[in-house]
């Protein structure tokens, strides 16, 4: 068996930062990694954890996958990328009722992302409207969830799914005195047969 080689990061992201024309400190601007970080990084003194590389390619606006795949091995053209739950993005609202864990990669943003939803008992995430033509898909893996679109409104039960216009003012709360869990998959772009083909 060949042996495989770990992908020399360093060089790949300063190739990727030169592309861009970035300094190091405009870097470490964007990502949050400090300047000397990068640098010790870029001349392969120091191996990047996986939240630095990902603070990295976010700042970068690349995809992480596409990063490493730069580097592997000729002849293997399979790689499984492992999100662990303390690697995984989560934002919370500000009471700390809800909160989303990021699954997409970041190369997905703004066309479709897809969150692990869980809102506490009496919680509710309101949300400006997103871009024209936005729509939301939206399951209840746990529990129950009082859907709102605009003046449209949906007692959503475990297990369903609804789909929703997001381009308007909209809301997803918790009824219930339990925790619930559900899936949104939010789409930025519709298909071109109108509203009612989602």
């Amino acid at each position: 068996m060949s042996e495989l080689n770990p992908p020399q990061i360093g060089p790949l992201l300063q190739y990727r930062r030169k592309e861009r024309g970035l300094t190091l400190q405009q870097l470490s601007a964007l990502s949050g990694v400090s300047k000397s970080m990068l640098s010790q990084i870029e001349r392969s003194e120091a191996n990047p954890t996986f939240a630095v590389l990902w603070s990295l390619t976010r700042g970068l606006g690349i995809d992480f996958v596409a990063l490493l795949g730069e580097g592997q091995a000729a002849g293997t053209d399979s790689f499984i990328e492992v999100l662990s739950p303390e690697h995984t993005p989560t934002i919370r609202s500000a009471d700390n009722s809800c909160q989303l864990r990021i699954l997409s990669p970041p190369s997905s943003s703004g066309v479709i992302e897809w969150y692990d939803v869980e809102i506490a008992p009496g919680g509710c995430l309101d949300s400006a409207p997103h871009a024209p033509g936005a729509v939301e898909h939206f399951t209840a893996l746990s529990g129950e969830f009082a859907i709102a679109s605009g003046a449209s409104r949906h007692q959503l039960r475990q297990g369903e799914t609804v789909r929703y216009p997001v381009d308007v003012a909209h809301s997803i709360s918790n009824p219930l005195e339990t925790l619930s869990r559900g899936l949104m998959v939010l789409l930025y772009r519709q298909s071109s047969r109108g509203r009612n083909a989602v």
